[in-house]
């Protein structure tokens, strides 16, 4: 049965209205059966919307979707990459053209990015559907921009959530367990990122948002393999939740410093290199974590952060993740792909800087460098905070 919620919080003092609504989609509705639950929502927010996707795995729900809604075939709009600005002004422009009145976004994160950039940009209703659980992308007020060819170059924080999310687990159920797995490491790096960008904020909220990252982090470690094992059992709904919706939320009431550290900076910077970029968003931020854990270890002088590394390892493991540059097809990275990777993560305005220490390119590639080449999994170890 889906459970329609909407998120209507209580505004008082000084909360500015604005921001209340870049903490969360004005209504949610999740559970198996979502998008039939939810058709009545989307109808009263548009009556001539627009439908966004990319890949063909999820095409028969969108046609399905189209249906319907009675969508003709003009409505439907593809992504010819990720979500880039050649695709955005093209669409933009078909938007204005059919006075679409809203945008509907359903498949991965990057066409969840898209379809929420695009509704900005044209002054629309966004309506997020997710194909999977691999981020929580369908939840947040933030989009990704990438290049033609998948590099990503910078991020836009938008005024709004979607005004509906719709998390439907026979959807999600369709994806393959490799995107539940990239939404788990996804949503992990939420805890080993804020714990060290905003572990000390005096923020109340902030405080909060941190501790909830550390008890989504924990569920994961105690679910994930329950989950894995019993495709739509409960332990599993409550894993892609926590991946698609909690890990939203977190970055939601957070803030921006609650979002990503140095595994997003890593992600990012790893992008800019083609052999890696076929990977998962998730996949590559696993191993950005990794990277992340060797920097406290040996720049701030953390030997609690080597013992986390080796629990992930063996996590890592058990998911199928990337557990080193080598699995994503970086094993042997020259001189100049070492130096455009640290040169891109370690650029003014990169996320790498919201680490409460200073690291220079040279200190980031002896970590690339250690994380190059698979390391021994092992077979116990204790989690981290």
């Amino acid at each position: 049965m889906a459970d329609i919620s909407p998120f209507t919080p209580a505004v008082a003092g000084s909360i500015d209205l604005a921001a209340v609504h870049a903490v969360a989609p004005q209504r949610v509705v999740r559970g198996p059966g979502a998008l039939q639950a939810a058709l009545p929502q989307l109808r009263a927010l548009t009556r001539h919307p627009v439908l966004l996707g990319r890949s063909p795995a999820v095409a028969p729900h969108r046609q399905a979707l189209a249906q319907q809604l009675q969508l003709p075939g003009s409505r439907q709009l593809l992504l010819h990459h990720d979500c880039c600005d050649r695709d955005l002004l093209r669409l933009e422009a078909t938007v204005r053209q059919l006075q679409a009145d809203g945008v509907i976004a359903l498949g991965g994160g990057k066409v969840l990015d898209a379809g929420k950039l695009l509704a900005h940009r044209c002054g629309l209703p966004c309506i997020a559907i997710p194909g999977s659980a691999a981020t929580c992308a369908g939840w947040t007020a933030l989009a990704n921009v990438y290049s033609e060819a998948g590099a990503f170059i910078y991020d836009v924080a938008l005024d709004r959530c979607p005004e509906l999310l719709v998390f439907d687990h026979r959807l999600i159920a369709t994806a393959p367990a490799r995107t539940m797995a990239s939404g788990i490491a996804d949503a992990m790096a939420k805890w080993y990122e804020a714990s060290l960008s905003s572990g000390r904020s005096r923020d109340g909220l902030v405080r909060q948002a941190v501790e909830q990252a550390r008890l989504l982090r924990d569920q994961l470690l105690l679910e994930y393999e329950d989950a894995l094992g019993h495709p739509g059992g409960a332990a599993w709904g409550r894993v892609v939740e926590s991946c698609g919706l909690t890990a939203g939320l977190i970055g939601g009431l957070g803030g921006a410093r609650c979002r990503t550290a140095a595994a997003h900076a890593v992600h990012n910077g790893l992008t800019q290199l083609a052999p890696c970029r076929h990977w998962l968003h998730g996949e590559k931020v696993a191993v950005g974590i990794l990277v992340q854990l060797r920097l406290e270890e040996v720049v701030a002088g953390q030997p609690l952060a080597a013992v986390a590394r080796d629990q992930l390892l063996q996590v890592y493991g058990k998911l199928g993740l990337p557990t080193s540059l080598a699995e994503l097809g970086l094993g042997k990275l020259d001189t100049a792909q070492l130096e455009a990777v640290c040169r891109f993560t370690c650029r003014e305005g990169s996320d790498l800087h919201h680490l409460p220490f200073a690291v220079t390119p040279t200190q980031l590639e002896e970590a690339l460098r250690f994380c190059t080449q698979p390391r021994p999994i092992p077979q116990s170890v204790q989690p981290r905070g």
